[in-house]
């Protein structure tokens, strides 16, 4: 199968926006981790980081707690469990409790700080986030590295409808004041996120994963043949990027 690592055409971007999961922060040993330790806790013990992509790859999967309920209640030989109890323990993983650290303390900024800037200086008039994060989980790690000043609106949990829904893409539009069009784009590591932003009448880019370009590379295969890379691909993705997205600085004119 044949995936895109290049613009279907000569067209520059002019409105940056990004996802957080996978996009701008690592989150395999964080909210992916948790996922994993979580399911496990209430006997879905099949359930490793392979499994979570393929059903996110199947899209619908953009609220982790959500998803690790259904990952536990798909699982014979687990406990039934609520929603509640889910969330209660996903969260206790995740933010830490007592002498034990979060999860979140093991996440770490793909992108580097020289291309977030550019891209800053590029996308007009700023860059928006949408992200499924609660929004106290989403400044924490802005402000953790310092990218605050780089974001100019931001949708998050509390704000609405989740992804593939495309609301969170034309709030966000309509935060940066902008109207949803081809020249917006959001970048995503899910089909979710692709759907959303077609669905906007916006434009994706995909982004492989840090752990998925890994394990492709190992196979000797292009990050593009990932399989959530291969489903942003098939939900319309205008181009799948390598971890880091160091190319789409050059996908929007200079400023």
């Amino acid at each position: 199968m044949c995936t895109k690592s290049t613009p279907s055409d000569s067209r520059q971007y002019q409105t940056l926006i990004l996802d957080m999961d996978g996009v701008l922060a690592d989150v395999s040993k964080s909210y992916r981790a948790a996922i994993v330790q979580t399911c496990h806790h209430f006997g879905a013990t099949a359930v490793d980081l392979n499994v979570i992509s393929e059903w996110k790859a199947r899209g619908n999967a953009n609220d982790d707690w959500k998803l690790s309920r259904d990952l536990i209640m798909n699982d014979p030989n687990a406990r039934r469990v609520t929603l509640e109890e889910v969330t209660e323990k996903f969260e206790q993983l995740y933010q830490g409790h007592g002498d034990t650290p979060g999860l979140c303390t093991l996440e770490t900024l793909i992108p580097s700080r020289e291309t977030l800037e550019e891209l800053h200086r590029r996308s007009k008039p700023g860059i928006g986030i949408v992200t499924g994060r609660p929004r106290q989980d989403c400044y924490k790690f802005l402000k953790r590295y310092d990218l605050e000043r780089l974001i100019i609106a931001s949708y998050c949990m509390e704000d609405g409808p989740s992804k593939p829904d495309p609301f969170p893409v034309t709030k966000c539009c309509e935060l940066l004041g902008v109207e949803p069009g081809p020249n917006v784009i959001l970048v995503g590591d899910t089909p979710d996120d692709m759907k959303a932003a077609r669905s906007a009448r916006c434009t994706g880019v995909g982004v492989t994963t840090p752990e998925a370009a890994v394990d492709q590379e190992a196979k000797g295969e292009p990050h593009t043949m990932a399989k959530l890379s291969l489903a942003m691909s098939q939900a319309g993705a205008d181009v799948i990027l390598p971890p880091g997205f160091a190319d789409l600085t050059n996908m929007f004119p200079p400023p």
